[in-house]
């Protein structure tokens, strides 16, 4: 059996965005109406791929480690949040208009895609210099007349009107633009009720919206999606070791989970924010799209409880016990969006395999514990009773253990393999006469365990069967 995997990088993209869709991962967002630009359903499998994401990250950062807590903040926070994270000030992407169409382009990525990189701390009337020099580039590459407006800051925060039922409020309510702010404001009820000593930790999966001018690359840059993020409360000026010791952790567990090493690396940020000591993003190398940030690994300082300590008018110190003094911890952060994590894995896992004598296969080699089924069993014909009902023992016995288990008795064997493998399930258990006895009394009481990545196939003993697959 051979993995050529020789499709161009672009192919491979648009087959597996085609076999998320047809293989029930992911949706196209409100598609009966035409569909919501930068919004995606995840379906049946998908659903089941991202809990399993989520269960494996929460393991890592929660259960696998000590002095580490969970939360789950609530998604509408006081407007003031905004204000002392930047984000009602700073949170915004430069853009222009085409009045002639009303197309909205976004000036950093225009002038990156002719060639020109744009310092992330340009203002928009530098902006505005380099836009003008290449403008007639970005209009004939857009297939837009050049009649722009000036270049001008959108803030991506999405204001809500939660609250305000004469549309007269002052104080606008926004959805997250980040998940980790939750993380910021219930730092010292976690200090107070769990009295952890530093360093500590503390986990969050949550909702974030961005009102992005121009979504792509389908789950990379979204409008709505989740984030996972940890944040590392460390001592004061003790974040060097601590912070290479985390980079290369967060790495090693996209490895664990299957990716291969060599579509991962580390990228140092050029332009560091200002109250920021580093930063440094975990890249992976997306078809059509090449390496960008899966990851970011950020050296916060003390900034982030600074201001909402300035800001609130709370407290924010730490009392050590050990030394009795007070002081601001610094926090060193991980941050990934679950939707990019979902498209490297996905991307990563998606094989296509020459069988011979003009036979092919599409296989999704997934880690068996992020697999959205992690076994099916089937019945070797569906019109017999004898060979369906234990099979249906089967199923009932490895669903007791492992939950997620897909029974298939739709078509063939064959047919059945491929449609498994094309959605990722590890093993499939065949039911067949010899399970019986029928055919050799020997083979009574075992079952065919066929593996998804090799192909072979292996008699087991049903008694044995749930260590094998374990």
């Amino acid at each position: 059996m051979t993995d050529p995997n020789t499709n161009s990088s672009d192919d491979k993209m648009s087959k597996t965005v085609s076999l998320a869709k047809r293989r029930g991962f992911v949706f196209p967002g409100s598609e009966i109406y035409g569909g919501q630009a930068g919004v995606y359903d995840y379906g049946p499998h998908g659903v089941e791929l991202l809990n399993n994401l989520k269960k494996a990250f929460w393991k890592a950062n929660v259960y696998d480690k000590e002095n580490y807590f969970g939360l789950d903040s609530g998604m509408f926070k006081h407007p003031r949040v905004w204000e002392a994270s930047g984000h009602t000030a700073g949170f915004s992407d430069p853009i222009v208009e085409c009045r002639d169409t009303q197309t909205r382009l976004r000036v950093d990525k225009e002038l990156e895609a002719v060639g020109v990189t744009a310092d992330e701390k340009m203002s928009v009337d530098e902006l505005q210099v380099l836009f003008d020099e290449h403008k007639d580039e970005i209009a004939q590459r857009n297939n837009l007349s050049g009649n722009f407006t000036p270049v001008r800051a959108f803030n991506l925060l999405v204001q809500s009107n939660l609250g305000d039922f004469t549309g007269a409020g002052t104080d606008p309510v926004y959805l997250p633009g980040e998940a980790c702010q939750g993380i910021y404001l219930n730092y010292k009820n976690i200090v107070d009720s769990m009295s952890p000593r530093l360093p500590f930790g503390v986990v969050q999966i949550g909702k974030a919206f961005r009102n992005e001018i121009s979504p792509r690359n389908w789950l990379f840059r979204t409008r709505e999606f989740e984030q996972a993020d940890t944040q590392l409360f460390i001592k004061p000026n003790e974040n060097k070791e601590a912070y290479e010791q985390l980079k290369q952790e967060r790495l090693d567990w996209y490895v664990s989970l299957g990716i291969k090493p060599e579509n991962l690396r580390f990228k140092q940020h050029e332009n560091v924010a200002f109250y920021a000591s580093d930063a440094w993003d975990i890249e992976y190398n997306f078809p059509s799209m090449g390496w960008d940030e899966l990851e970011g690994v950020h050296d916060r300082t003390d900034y982030d409880l600074k201001q909402h300590m300035e800001f609130s008018g709370t407290d924010l110190t730490y009392l050590d016990p050990e030394t009795n003094e007070r002081y601001i911890p610094w926090i060193l952060e991980t941050s990934v969006g679950l939707g990019r994590m979902f498209a490297a894995v996905l991307a990563d896992a998606y094989h296509e395999e020459d069988l011979g004598e003009g036979n092919s296969r599409t296989v999704l080699k997934l880690h068996p514990d992020l697999a959205p089924y992690r076994v099916a069993v089937s019945p070797l014909l569906k019109n017999k009773p004898q060979l369906v009902e234990k099979a249906r023992e089967v199923f009932t016995l490895l669903k007791a253990e492992f939950g997620n288990v897909a029974w298939d008795d739709n078509g063939n064997v064959g047919k059945r393999y491929r449609r498994q493998d094309e959605i990722g399930t590890p093993h499939c258990v065949t039911i067949d006469f010899d399970t019986l006895g029928e055919e050799d009394p020997a083979h009574k009481d075992t079952v065919t365990v066929r593996d998804r990545d090799t192909g072979e196939q292996q008699r087991v003993a049903v008694a044995e069967l749930v260590e094998f697959l374990k």
